[in-house]
Order: C-alpha cells, then structure tokens, then sequence
C-alpha cells in the first residue's frame, strides 16, 4: 500500500522548486494532494507534473483571509486534512546596515506570522494523529552574511515547532521540521559557477541536494513510519550542518 494512501494533503508553496517536489512525491503515494502558488501559470504547470490525484488553489499565502478560504476550500471539497506542510517563505539579501523595515515585515510575513495562522486555519480540518510539516533551514543554526532577517525567520520557524508539538499533544498532531541545506532548485541553477563550487567544497557529500531528496524527508514525516518522531528537525544538507 502507499504510505500516504486515503489521506488528504495541502502543501502551501507547492508549485515548484522543493514544493513541487513534495506535491508529487505526495501524489504518488496515494494522497489527495491539494497545493498552492499565487500564480496560475505556476498552478497549470506544476499539474501537468504530478501523477496522481492533485488540487491545485490559486492563492495568496501570506494573507490571512487566503488561508482562510484554502481551508474552507479544502473542507467542502474533502472534509479533512490528515496532512499540511507549510513550504511558501522567501529570502533577500540585506545586511545590518542595510534592513528596512519593509524588509524585515516581508521576511517575518511570510515566514513566521503565515505559517502560524496557516496552522490556525487548519486546526478545525486537522485529524487526530495528523502530521504537520515546517520547511525551515539550515540558516536556522548558521550565520550568513546578509541573511540575518531570513535565518532569524529560520529560527523562529524551528522554535514554533517545539511549541506547538506541547499544545497539540493531546490530539496527537505531530509537528515537526525539514531543514535543507544548499538545493538545486531554479534559484541555485542562476547561481554564479563559483558560489556553487564554494557550496559544494563545504558539503562532505561534496554536491548540490535534489528537491526530491527534501520531499523524500517530509513523505517520511507526513507518513506513519514517523509515528513517534515530534518536535524534531531533520537536516537535509549533505553533512554541512552536521559534522
């Protein structure tokens, strides 16, 4: 049987990149995949790519009315979530000297105060027992220049994670976090030559990660084989974070 076979799954953000990877590889495994983009073209794209049973929703995550109507959506159209994952966030380059204001309330946005009320939105939908999903980041236990804001978001990300395992314990959902590291997505594929050799020279795996290799980690958090795993961050970085 398919490990996600019967359940109903939402990935927010799940249009392309590691989103899109998660979406089908949730698809595959027998969910009812419902996932979102701002932009239809993203949408109608992205479900020529997926095999399986797929729902995409045109929406706008970072606003609270959006989350709202995606559940709503997703209860008269299938009654229940037995899985969320929460990929849609954003990074810009600023450093200390350089952070505006409008910087830092983008960042925190659509990284921190959206997937809170993602989860908030969802709760009435979420089954007992159900998983959710944070895809966070390395940048959560690192410094990087010029990425003070979006780690930040990382971190508090991460921490969220800790509590809300405490004050959904006794429903049994799990939260827990996906942490990649340096991924071949679109964006890194723009990279210059020379900051993917300095990534891949500091990775001990010495490559560049798949978006697959981050969905494999979150199918493995949104099944049941990770039924006793809660609170916990999984690393998908090549060893960079880890030795």
């Amino acid at each position: 049987m398919s490990r996600l076979e019967n359940k109903v799954a939402v990935v927010l953000g799940g249009a392309k990149g590691i989103g899109l990877a998660i979406s089908q590889r949730f698809a595959s495994e027998g969910a009812t995949t419902w996932f979102t983009s701002r932009r239809d073209e993203e949408l109608q794209l992205a479900s020529s790519k997926i095999i399986g049973t797929s729902m995409p929703l045109r929406a706008d995550v970072s606003q609270q009315s959006e989350l709202t109507r995606i559940m709503e959506t997703i209860k008269a159209e299938s009654g229940q979530l037995d899985v969320l994952v929460i990929n849609a966030g954003m990074s810009e380059y600023a450093t200390i000297d350089e952070i505006s204001e409008a910087h830092f309330d983008q960042i925190f946005g659509l990284n921190v105060r959206s997937p809170l009320f993602a989860l908030q939105a969802a709760l009435p939908l979420l089954k007992t027992g159900a998983s959710v999903v944070l895809i966070g980041s390395i940048a959560d236990v690192i410094g990087t220049q010029g990425y003070g804001v979006y780690s930040a978001s990382k971190a508090a990300l991460r921490s969220f994670a800790r509590t809300w395992t405490r004050e959904l314990s006794a429903r049994g959902i799990r939260i827990n976090v996906v942490a990649p590291g340096p991924i071949d997505t679109e964006m890194m594929a723009v990279a210059s030559d020379e900051l993917r050799q300095g990534l891949t020279s500091a990775i001990p795996l010495s490559r560049l990660g798949k978006p697959e290799e981050v969905a494999n980690a979150a199918l493995f958090l949104a099944s049941d084989e990770s039924s006793y795993i809660a609170g916990a961050e999984i690393c998908v970085d090549g060893g960079l974070t880890q030795v």
